[in-house]
């Protein structure tokens, strides 16, 4: 005990002096606590309740004589009493136990407040024999139910259990002891200790420590010990365990017996437990005096030391340690915060005192965690590093890492750093920065061992302790490779992995072969980003993951997709573009290889522009104008520039060898564009595989006469075709190509051979041969009048009247033809019109004879009634029926020409047709001619068309 530090961790208030109010009266026998009330009863029969302050609140007269034990209940605000009554006989005792309901109050006379008194019980009868009753207990088992416990000093235990307010209990006597000295068989002291269902009791006599299960049906009895102790000296702690104050120590005891012993010298006249603390009053015989003392026995430490006057009851109540004098003076003593505890240790420098004085009491994390920085920095004060170190890994979680990684920086104590940020990783709370200084103090340190530990260590389902990305920046940069790709494949940071594979260490292979071993879509990734250098070193394996990607090389059929199902989830060569930005050639090789396998890729057309752009440079480059044009469609005949006479024919070879090979290998790819711009245009198809407008540019620019031909003429631009051989002033296959093209009878447009015309006529070279030539077709097919046709070739000085005079002689003969042909036609009308001029006048002046004698209808004799028409046509008239007005011979042929007229003339109503036709025909004057020739345009009368009928003479008239 006196090896113990003493520490003032109490403190006495209300300035250490208390008094019990003069309202109690009589002597103080018994004390009990509960419920925020201090209970006191006299010998004078009372019981008066104080407040906090121990002020007095009210009291009540309990017995008639000496109130000799009582005890406040927790669970219900019950107070159970046992004093001394008027005796009614001689062979009733006069003990009386009484239970009385605080929460319910009955006046009595006019000066008293009286607790409502439910149940009073007399402890002796003839089957429990009178005895001196030296310690009583009651246990709230499940309300309303109580078990009382009362010792005696001939080594009894009386038992009541029940309801004593219904007057329902039981009845039963334990037995401590038969020993013949009475002395020693009182009871002095009870204890009940429930553990779950079990119920047990401890039970002090002077010379023995007893245990009772009480749920047995006749509760057996266990001796734990043969020492015991006096009254006062015993109670049981906050983890139920009954301890005994003798005076050579304090014993704790459990069911299977005694446990820890603490030697503290002296009489223990009181025992008692407070929040942790073991409460003692100890005699000291050497100064006569008594001590009181609050013990820490978690941390060995005395808690508060006290010299007091004699004691006569000890309790605890109001977070306070009450202590009551035989005069009735009070010592009240509380515990003080925990702050000024741990500031009266610090002063001291007793940091081991204040970790292990929080810790015991339970103290929340942050407050354990700053008083072990507290510690650390006594310690690092004292330059004892590795010590101060343990202190501050105890801190994580709540103090802030940098505080303690900046003082080891300081001190440059890099072992003990290593140390710490390992354990900040291992609990999860190091940021990217604390993984980027453990890494170098590892490098630094050369410590591969730790790195290995560090970086290959598996935790859990092997998911690393630290940001992936700075430890793979770290280790890179330390030149430590293996450990950076360790992490980036284990966490699958494939494009690190790579980057170091390719950017460090060049193994081309290597990378390669990681990227064969990805998941498509992620190889996909990998491929766009370092491409680029894998195309410039390992162009041939490149193109084959690519093509690995890019096809479905069977995958579909193992997915059960369909074929144009499974491409469009496929990447596009497309995508991969860029990274051939330097290599053209290995771009022409991937994207040939691509469509020999894919016939029908989502991005052909992207990838034919491409091709083409690659196959019809003159210089091998990486295409920038189907790039450019994405999904833009240009206007070609706006952008192109016109292409010189001197650029459509192949260049002359150098005689350089190296300039010769060039020129192969140009006229090759150019072959090979020619063939994809007929290929990707199926016949079948109205636009191509390609762009087209791109292609005649990519054609202009290359100077690439053969495809340009071929693509206008398959977009039917004939015009600009023939205008490509004009440029090149290739005249025989300019006639060849209009021979091809201008035929109207296989599609072609005629009037390409007027186009030749002028072109001839506005050379300025004798040409006489071309336009002889070009003459034949023109007067073959009627393209041109001959005044247009001697219009257009007078303007070439070098032609001749002989190159025309056939062609004029045969066309003013053929004129002649005519003219002759419509001079006749003209005297046949006029001789017609009059003709019927003369039928009119007589039809309108003369009688018609009808000579008929057969009807028309029938061809029986005809018989009246008969009609006839004028058309000399008759009819019986039952053969006509209701139509008698007009003759059904000729009325079919009468209706059509009504029909006929009815329809020019609506037909003279539509503009729009009419310029249409003047507008498509050859011969405008024709048009014109043939409307009037309908007596449409010579139509003058506005008036209704209904209004006229065909026999009347003005229908012919308005000229």
């Amino acid at each position: 005990m006196y090896q113990w530090r003493k520490f003032e961790f109490f403190e006495e208030k209300y300035g250490g002096k208390s008094k019990i109010p003069e309202e109690v009266s009589g002597k103080i026998q018994c004390c009990s606590s509960g419920r925020g009330k201090v209970v006191v009863g006299c010998d004078d029969g009372t019981v008066s309740l104080l407040d906090r302050g121990l002020q007095f609140n009210f009291g009540f007269q309990a017995h008639s004589s000496s109130v000799l034990f009582l005890q406040q209940l927790k669970q219900r605000n019950f107070l159970v009493t046992v004093g001394e009554d008027e005796q009614i006989s001689p062979q009733q005792s006069a003990m009386c136990l009484k239970v009385f309901d605080l929460d319910k109050m009955e006046p009595e006379g006019t000066s008293m407040i009286t607790p409502d008194c439910i149940g009073i019980l007399r402890i002796f009868t003839n089957q429990f024999p009178q005895a001196k009753i030296t310690s009583f207990l009651v246990l709230e088992e499940a309300p309303p139910i109580l078990l009382i416990a009362i010792g005696l000093d001939n080594g009894c235990i009386y038992c009541i259990k029940g309801d004593i307010a219904r007057e329902r209990i039981t009845r039963f006597k334990l037995q401590v002891d038969n020993s013949s000295n009475r002395g020693h068989l009182a009871i002095t002291g009870l204890g009940f200790r429930l553990d779950g269902p079990a119920l047990q009791l401890f039970a002090v006599s002077p010379d023995s420590v007893s245990l009772f299960s009480m749920r047995d049906q006749s509760p057996r009895r266990q001796t734990l010990d043969q020492i015991g102790c006096n009254v006062n000296g015993v109670t049981m702690s906050d983890r139920s365990e009954l301890i005994i104050g003798r005076p050579e120590a304090v014993y704790f005891y459990e069911i299977d017996g005694r446990g820890p012993c603490w030697a503290f010298e002296g009489e223990k006249k009181f025992l008692g437990w407070f929040r942790g603390y073991l409460l003692c009053v100890i005699s000291d015989h050497r100064t006569n005096k008594d001590i009181f003392n609050v013990y820490d026995l978690k941390n060995r430490l005395i808690a508060h030391s006290l010299v007091v006057k004699e004691i006569s009851h000890m309790l605890c109540e109001w977070g306070n340690i009450i202590l009551i004098m035989p005069d009735k003076s009070a010592l009240c003593i509380a515990e003080k915060d925990m702050e000024s505890k741990l500031d009266m240790l610090f002063k001291k420098n007793l940091y081991t005192v204040a970790i292990n004085l929080v810790q015991s009491q339970q103290a929340d994390a942050a407050a354990t965690a700053e008083v072990l920085r507290k510690y650390g920095d006594h310690l690092y004060s004292k330059q004892d590093y590795d010590e101060a170190m343990a202190q501050y890994i105890h801190t994580i979680g709540h103090l802030e890492p940098s505080y303690v990684i900046q003082k080891f920086l300081d001190a440059q104590r890099i072992y003990n750093l290593t140390n710490y940020l390992e354990k900040l990783h291992e609990k999860g709370l190091a940021s990217k920065d604390h993984t980027t200084l453990l890494l170098n103090c590892y490098t630094k340190l050369k410590d591969v061992e730790k790195l290995n530990v560090f970086i290959k260590s598996e935790d859990g389902v092997g998911e690393h302790k630290f940001d992936v990305e700075t430890a793979i920046r770290v280790c890179r940069a330390a030149n430590y490779h293996e450990h950076a790709m360790y992490v980036a494949k284990k966490a699958r940071k494939h494009e690190w992995y790579l980057k170091i594979l390719l950017e460090d260490l060049g193994s081309y292979d290597e990378a390669l072969y990681y990227i064969s071993s990805l998941e498509p879509s992620q190889a996909g990734v990998t491929v766009k980003e370092y491409g680029k250098i894998l195309i410039e070193h390992k162009p041939a394996e490149t193109i084959d993951i690519l093509l690995r990607l890019c096809t479905e090389d069977g995958e579909s059929s193992r997915r059960g997709l369909s074929n144009g199902t499974y491409l469009s989830m496929l990447p596009s060569p497309v995508d991969f573009l860029n990274i051939f930005v330097h290599h053209p050639q290995s771009l022409m090789d991937f994207l040939e290889k691509y469509t020999n396998k894919v016939r029908d890729s989502p991005a052909q057309v992207e990838i034919h522009n491409t091709l083409l752009e690659l196959y019809l440079s003159n210089d091998l480059n990486f295409p920038s104008v189907s790039q450019a044009s994405n999904g833009i469609y240009l206007n070609v005949r706006e952008i192109s520039p016109p292409v010189k006479s001197g650029t459509m024919s192949n260049e002359k070879s150098s005689s350089d060898p190296k300039d010769s090979d060039k020129e192969k290998e140009r006229l090759a790819r150019r072959e090979k564009g020619l063939q994809l711009l007929k290929s990707a245009w199926p016949s079948d198809l109205e636009q191509p595989l390609y762009d087209v407008d791109l292609a005649i540019i990519l054609c202009e620019m290359n100077s690439f006469k053969e495809g340009l031909l071929y693509l206008y003429e398959k977009m039917k631009l004939y015009k600009e075709v023939i205008a490509c051989y004009m440029q090149t002033h290739d005249h025989e296959g300019l006639i060849a190509c209009c021979k091809r093209l201008g035929d109207s009878g296989k599609g072609g447009d005629p009037s390409l051979w007027a186009d030749l015309l002028k072109y001839f006529g506005e050379l300025g070279e004798d040409c006489s041969k071309e336009v002889k030539e070009v003459l034949t077709y023109i007067e073959r097919d009627d393209i041109l009048p001959p005044i247009i046709v001697l219009q257009t070739l007078s303007r070439n000085p070098c032609l001749t009247l002989a190159v025309i005079k056939d062609y004029i002689a045969r066309k003013l003969e053929q004129e002649s033809k005519l003219i002759e042909e419509d001079r006749r036609a003209i005297e046949k009308y006029q001789e017609d019109t009059l003709s019927m001029r003369k039928e009119i006048q007589d039809l309108q002046t003369n009688a018609r004879i009808f000579q008929l004698s057969k009807c028309t209808a029938c061809t029986f004799t005809l018989d009246l009634p008969a009609v006839h028409f004028m058309c000399m046509h008759s009819f019986h008239q039952r053969c006509l029926g209701d139509n008698e007005k007009e003759c059904p011979e000729c009325a079919p042929e009468y209706r059509s020409v009504l029909e006929m007229k009815r329809s020019l003339e609506q037909n003279s109503k539509d503009q729009d047709r009419f310029f249409q036709q003047i507008k498509s025909s050859k011969d405008g004057f024709a048009v014109i001619a043939e409307y009037f020739g309908k007596g449409v345009i010579s139509k003058t009368s506005n008036g209704p068309t209904n209004t006229l009928r065909s026999g009347s003479p003005s229908s012919s008239s308005g000229f």
